[in-house]
């Protein structure tokens, strides 16, 4: 059996991997998510949660609603950002799926 040691969490990696999430998020496309990620950069972190909670279908509310937590560095640091990850994601998908078939619609379109 390996064993590997994690390395440290500090704010600055956590920071650097929320830019990254941030990044895969990319703009909002909706008004509660533009609240959302307004109150994320304002350090709002209950509002975000609210919101999150309020669209429970959004995936970029959920993932922002999980990245404040992450900020406090504690053991379920590493959760909390898979976490979010995860919903990123699916708000990704979620995106292009739309896009590409509205394309489609557009090209299948009489």
């Amino acid at each position: 059996m390996v064993t590997t040691q994690a390395s440290e969490l500090t704010l600055e990696k956590v920071t650097e991997a929320i830019a990254l999430i941030l990044e895969e998020l990319g703009e909002p496309q909706a008004d509660a998510q533009r609240q959302a990620l307004s109150a994320f950069n304002s350090g709002d972190h209950a509002r975000v949660k609210r919101l999150s909670l309020t669209y429970p279908t959004d995936y970029f509310c959920k993932s922002l609603g999980y990245l404040g937590g992450a900020l406090k560095l504690t053991p379920n640091t590493d959760t909390i950002l898979v976490e979010s990850i995860r919903a990123a994601v699916d708000h990704s998908r979620e995106v292009r799926l739309q896009n590409l078939g509205q394309e489609i619609s557009g090209i299948l379109s009489f």
